[in-house]
């Protein structure tokens, strides 16, 4: 199993990072060898995406892992939704639009006009959100780009194929566009031509552990990592990868995939169509392996981060760590809000929009950054709760132990809180979920792993894991539960 060095790209709505893994005595082991903001730019017309500088960003990360090692391979891993549009000849039309843009709005009323809710869901399994890469294509119906594209490249694709010059789908990503059929593991065609897209526009599907192609012979020379080097492609949609890194044993277990976003859900053999699976608005996006990740969008910690902005710019620097320390002061319950009201998908001023919820649903407005920040908090242990509860109902999957990974996992307080709310025991980590995915799939490529419990068992082995117990504090969540999902339908 030893002897294996490869690069993981992992791309998030906050920041990008390049990570240099290697298997060691039964251990993979990796570094961060390059971190960078990942900063949209506003325009006049949408908000951007800046791919250019983002790809020179894994330039110079590359160029950093080959100075230090001999690396067999490279992947990327990148957040959700986005795309990019190129020509017959494969050049750039133009910067991808983020996810937060306001067209969003349009392409929803553009998608409900062709397709019914019971069908749309029936083909694809996808939860309505506004922000699902079919409105985002939608918006494009009667845009001369869509008319002078040759090919829509997701995300990681984009940049695989800036790697490799080889267009694709890795099936993971393609199968939260609400554009992938999850029985027939194809793109969901009547969708697509009820929307009168282009099938062009649609590539062919790649599995998360097939090569895409060796890296292009100029940028592996420019970067020094040299001939031989594959482009991997990994389950590519960031949840994906963290949740092929669960180290888990048994399938009686949930994940919180947390972040930005909060991905809340279980893996399961295949997908859940029912109706009450749509009417509870559950998404069902492929993981490694032919799984299912049957699960809920959480708003996640974008509520915090962009307070934390929302201070920053008025000249009051606090770090995350500080925040959650006046957060474990601050009153508990005195205040909750629905992580997932719509007022709160846009960038802007946060600490204004949660005062705004909490004066709609009569309670008293949040002072300082530690009854923010407290207030964030519990709102999202309430909201993990209730779609653990909904999740076991619908799925039949019962949930005996909670699984954290990624940056989140770090945060005690949170950890402790969702253990005392779901009266589950939680297990937190790797915080490096994505990361390590990205790798362990790489190594699965390589042969140096066979399946996915492998891979689990050496994500186990590799991970500082920590454990929070339920406190005997049930009946106090009880009833701060009660009171949280009466502001549910509140929008």
């Amino acid at each position: 199993m030893d002897d294996f060095s490869a690069v993981a790209v992992d791309l998030g709505a906050e920041n990008g990072r390049v990570l240099a893994g290697s298997i060691r005595d039964g251990r993979l082991l990796f570094e961060e060898v390059h971190r960078f903001p990942n900063v949209p730019v506003h325009l006049p017309d949408a908000l951007y995406w800046d791919v250019l500088r983002i790809f020179n960003e894994i330039r110079l990360g590359l160029r950093i892992a080959a100075a230090s090692d001999e690396i067999a391979s490279v992947a990327v891993d990148t957040w959700g939704v986005d795309f990019g549009l190129l020509d017959e000849r494969g050049r750039l039309l133009a910067n991808p639009v983020h996810y937060r843009d306001g067209r969003t709005t349009r392409g929803m009323e553009e998608v409900e006009r062709r397709l019914s809710k019971d069908n749309l869901y029936s083909a694809t399994g996808i939860q309505f959100m506004p922000i699902n890469t079919l409105n985002q294509m939608a918006a494009l119906v009667d845009d001369p780009l869509l008319e002078h594209a040759g090919a829509m490249l997701l995300a990681p694709d984009l940049f695989n194929y800036w790697l490799c010059g080889r267009k694709g789908a890795e099936r993971t990503f393609a199968s939260t566009t609400q554009m992938y059929d999850p029985t027939t593991r194809e793109w969901a065609w009547k969708v697509i031509d009820a929307m009168a897209f282009p099938r062009r526009l649609f590539q062919e599907l790649v599995d998360p552990g097939e090569t895409f192609a060796p890296m292009l012979a100029e940028l592996a020379h420019d970067t020094g990592l040299g001939h031989g080097v594959d482009v991997v492609a990994v389950a590519s949609h960031d949840t994906a990868s963290a949740v092929v890194a669960v180290p888990a044993k048994d399938e009686h277990i949930a994940y919180i995939s947390s972040g930005t976003w909060s991905l809340v859900g279980v893996e399961l053999p295949g997908p859940v169509l029912t109706a009450e699976a749509r009417e509870m608005n559950f998404t069902n996006e492929e993981g490694f392996g032919g799984t299912t990740r049957f699960l809920k969008n959480v708003m996640g910690l974008w509520l915090l981060q962009e307070c934390r902005r929302t201070w920053a710019e008025r000249g009051e620097a606090h770090t995350y760590e500080k925040l959650v320390s006046l957060a474990s002061n601050a009153p508990a319950f005195e205040r909750l809000v629905d992580p997932d009201d719509d007022r709160f998908l846009p960038r802007g001023d946060m600490p204004a929009r949660i005062n705004e919820f909490l004066k709609a649903t009569n309670q008293p407005s949040a002072r300082n950054p530690g009854e923010f920040a407290r207030c964030v908090l519990e709102s999202l242990a309430l909201k993990y709760r209730y779609v653990l509860d909904r999740t076991e109902r619908v799925s039949g999957r019962s949930i005996e132990r909670v699984h954290i990974v990624g940056g989140g996992a770090r945060n005690h307080v949170l950890n402790q809180m969702v253990a005392d709310a779901t009266d589950r025991v939680v297990v937190a980590g790797p915080t490096e979920a994505t990361g390590l995915g990205n790798l362990l799939v790489q190594a699965y490529a390589a042969g140096r792993v066979s399946s996915l419990e492998e891979m689990r068992a050496l994500a186990r082995a590799s991970s500082e894991i920590s454990t929070s117990e339920p406190s005997k504090r049930r009946h106090r969540w009880n009833r701060a539960a009660q009171s949280f999902e009466k502001f549910l339908a509140i929008r």
